[in-house]
């Protein structure tokens, strides 16, 4: 995935959204709007979540050290972590206790009626930009994967994140022009709660979806189906690799993958020939996946037995 276009994405969702915070709270406060008050910190909570992914791509490009020999990849695993817990807390929950409050106790609105409809409608187009340009990065790494598919198996956490942010902003924004637009017609501070609850189910649903989906990373996956196919692909090209009895991989971070591979070489190779075979075959994994950056090869003999063909010696899993 281009970290390039996931940053360009985020850097635009950031944009936007704080010119769109900023413009709703002006409308909640001409307009004591719980649906406005509600939108207004659902977006300053996704401009701390952005300013979060961008900290954590910046942090997470830092060298290995003694303490951290694989590198600092997954920090961007933790960044996004951390988007979901902002998002369910200061997004949805808040959002819920003000729909609670605004419930309880309804009142109309009953100065600046145009305000909060024409700040939705603006903040719509924004948010429309800012989804569009994560729309066009996504598709330039997604290949024929499914939106569904695309979020749950990215291993850089930024654009499904931001699809998911966007995608929401969007609804929230439409469930609080209904709840306004209801209030302003029937009068009844009711519908702004409703409004309100709205957002606040959706932004709690989507920290949910978020966290699960990292969470996954956060422990480890291992390589796409495809990337694994050209591994063992690229393993099996050379003739001085008969086997191979087992490999793993993990994710040390979205570009960055630790190969680990047991492989069956003759009996008949002495050291030398073992040497060049494992020097070769990580030559043909790093350009069959160019971002396999750790990878340890380990040899196993066949051993010939009369009356039977070759087995690896050492076939069970270690």
């Amino acid at each position: 995935m281009s970290a390039e276009g996931s940053t360009r994405a985020v850097v635009t969702a950031l944009g936007a959204n704080l010119g769109i915070a900023a413009t709703k709270f002006v409308a909640y406060l001409l307009t004591g709007s719980s649906a406005m008050l509600a939108e207004s910190i659902h977006s300053v909570a996704d401009s701390g979540n952005q300013a979060l992914l961008l900290v954590g791509g910046h942090r997470a490009r830092r060298r290995p050290d003694a303490e951290h020999p694989f590198g600092y990849g997954r920090e961007r695993y933790i960044y996004a972590f951390l988007v979901a817990i902002v998002l369910f807390s200061l997004g949805g929950c808040f959002a819920l206790y003000e729909a609670w409050h605004k419930i309880a106790d309804p009142h109309p609105i009953t100065a600046w009626h145009w305000v909060p409809v024409a700040v939705l409608l603006v903040s719509m187009a924004m948010e429309g930009t800012a989804l569009r340009t994560a729309v066009r990065e996504s598709n330039q790494v997604r290949g024929d994967s499914g939106w569904f598919a695309f979020i749950r198996r990215a291993k850089a956490p930024e654009l499904p994140v931001i699809l998911l942010e966007d995608t929401g902003a969007l609804l929230g924004l439409v469930f609080a022009l209904l709840g306004v637009g209801l209030t302003l017609v029937t009068g009844n501070g009711v519908w702004d709660g409703l409004g309100t609850g709205a957002i606040g189910l959706l932004l709690v649903a989507i920290a949910v979806v978020l966290a699960l989906e990292v969470k996954s990373l956060l422990i480890g996956e291992s390589a796409s189906p495809e990337h694994v196919g050209r591994i063992r692909r690229a393993l099996l090209a050379g003739e001085d690799v008969d086997t191979v009895i087992h490999m793993r991989t993990l994710h040390l971070g979205p570009e960055e993958l630790l190969v680990a591979a047991k492989i069956a070489v003759d009996v008949r190779d002495d050291a030398g020939d073992v040497v060049r075979a494992i020097n070769a075959a990580e030559e043909r994994i790093r350009a069959a996946v160019p971002i396999a950056g750790l990878i340890y090869i380990e040899p196993d003999l066949l051993r010939a037995t009369p009356g039977s063909t070759a087995a690896p010696g050492g076939a069970q899993p270690g």
